[in-house]
């Protein structure tokens, strides 16, 4: 997400061709980054566990959809990409029901 974030006007130009309008170039990058340090910190995990699924959702359908593909290199990549995200779906789906562990933010304010 950070690249995005340090570049999103070029990467809000990149939405329409990805059947996307340009404004979710500017919502995409700060969400990915916000909610991966969220995650990655433990704090408002189950939050930002929703918010990177919807993200990742609308990510592999838009940028990944394989099936769009002709040439096999690049049917094959984006297969790879969205099997990758189904994966990582079902870990984030992981972390909303469980929540984070014992060592994380929302755990040292939830003992408080």
């Amino acid at each position: 997400g950070w690249t995005k974030l340090m570049d999103m006007a070029g990467f809000a130009a990149t939405m329409p061709r990805r059947g996307l309008p340009v404004f979710m170039g500017y919502v995409a990058p700060p969400v990915e980054f916000i909610g991966g340090v969220m995650i990655l910190a433990g704090f408002a995990t189950r939050y930002a566990a929703l918010m990177i699924l919807a993200f990742t959702i609308i990510a592999s359908f838009s940028s990944h959809a394989f099936w769009t593909f002709s040439t096999p290199a690049d049917r094959g990549m984006h297969f790879t990409h969205f099997w990758k995200n189904v994966t990582m779906k079902g870990g984030l789906l992981l972390l909303f029901i469980t929540g984070a562990g014992r060592y994380s933010l929302d755990a040292m304010l939830r003992r408080k």
